[in-house]
């Protein structure tokens, strides 16, 4: 299923949840609506579904205009973020609610349903469990259960909002591998809406950034990392140190930090560098240099806190064997590897 969202308009009161929104979802493609709270992505994943209607815009299905048709005519599955299943139901008869209820020739026989459920319960690795019920589930196994049902009536689309937000960390990556997982067995178009980034980056096909109601950018996670197109890109997806500066003769100039800017327009500027762009440097060779304040190893990453002779404050991430020798109050010599620099 192909999705067309073409200049899509939404308000609450005076508030614009979304603001000429235009996105195309490929057959097949896992999507992640990325962006902190109120940019507009549970909004837009609600109009997708149905739950919602925009003020202005088209949503299309294969080329079919749905903007305005019921949730039940658009044949998506919706995953919540607490789950929402029903506690007095066994997991079988949560998995198998939407066939249930289906009538007339629409409603598979029992044997065909019966099939439905054990082959769902075993995509989501929760065989033989279809006689227990809720309460008996972890958080982790329960969000499994929720899948399974969304996945039951052969959604043409599958949405999923914060699935996992309700999860503790290591549960949560388990189960985004398990997404990847199940979303490569069936092939179902799908988005989810996450403000994590490490999720996103880590599950998605491509990634759509938005921010008050606008659509920043839209590229495969390796994109939206390494060619930001805008400041709010850089400083949202992954880390980075924000520089306020002035570019001069293509140089960007932020107190003792300096680096080329040779494609900056001229004026005041804002640089964002990741630590891990930020190189010790050979003697001699030393861009800037700054007073370590706290030295934190995390597995094969050293993680620098510290500020230059003027106050700004840098953080470097380096290869654990490049910060051997190095302690609160040493003084280390950096370059910058690379950069994103954007008019202020």
């Amino acid at each position: 299923m192909t999705i067309s969202i073409r200049s899509v308009e939404k308000t609450f009161g005076r508030y614009p949840a979304l603001n000429g929104v235009s996105l195309e979802i490929a057959d097949g493609e896992l999507l992640a609506l990325l962006g902190p709270s109120g940019s507009g992505k549970t909004t837009l994943l609600r109009a997708i579904a149905g739950l919602e209607f925009p003020e202005k815009g088209q949503i299309l299905f294969d080329g079919q205009d749905m903007t305005y048709a019921s949730a039940a005519a658009r044949q998506v599955g919706f995953v919540f973020q607490q789950y929402a299943l029903f506690r007095h139901m066994t997991l079988a008869r949560n998995i198998s609610f939407g066939l249930d209820v289906r009538k007339g020739a629409a409603k598979p026989p029992k044997a065909e349903i019966a099939r439905r459920v054990e082959e769902l319960l075993n995509l989501v690795e929760l065989p033989g469990l279809g006689k227990r019920y809720p309460a008996q589930l972890s958080g982790g196994q329960r969000q499994r259960v929720a899948l399974a049902r969304a996945l039951a009536v052969s959604p043409s689309v599958l949405l999923l909002d914060e699935p996992f937000g309700a999860l503790d960390a290591t549960v949560r990556k388990s189960l985004r591998k398990e997404l990847r997982r199940i979303h490569d067995a069936t092939g179902v178009t799908t988005i989810f809406v996450t403000h994590d980034q490490e999720e996103a980056l880590e599950l998605a096909d491509r990634v759509a950034i938005l921010n008050h109601g606008v659509i920043q950018q839209v590229g495969t996670p390796q994109q939206v990392h390494d060619e930001p197109e805008g400041a709010f890109v850089a400083g949202f997806v992954g880390e980075a140190n924000r520089l306020e500066g002035t570019v001069r003769a293509g140089r960007f100039q932020a107190g003792e930090v300096a680096v080329p800017a040779p494609a900056a327009a001229e004026g005041a500027a804002i640089a964002y560098i990741r630590p891990h762009d930020l190189i010790r440097a050979a003697a001699g060779q030393e861009s800037f240099y700054i007073t370590a304040d706290r030295i934190n190893v995390q597995g094969p990453v050293a993680r620098i806190e510290g500020k230059t002779p003027g106050g700004q404050r840098i953080e470097a991430a380096f290869e654990r064997n490049a910060s051997e020798g190095l302690a609160p109050g040493a003084r280390i010599g950096l370059t910058v590897q690379r950069s994103y620099i954007f008019s202020a």
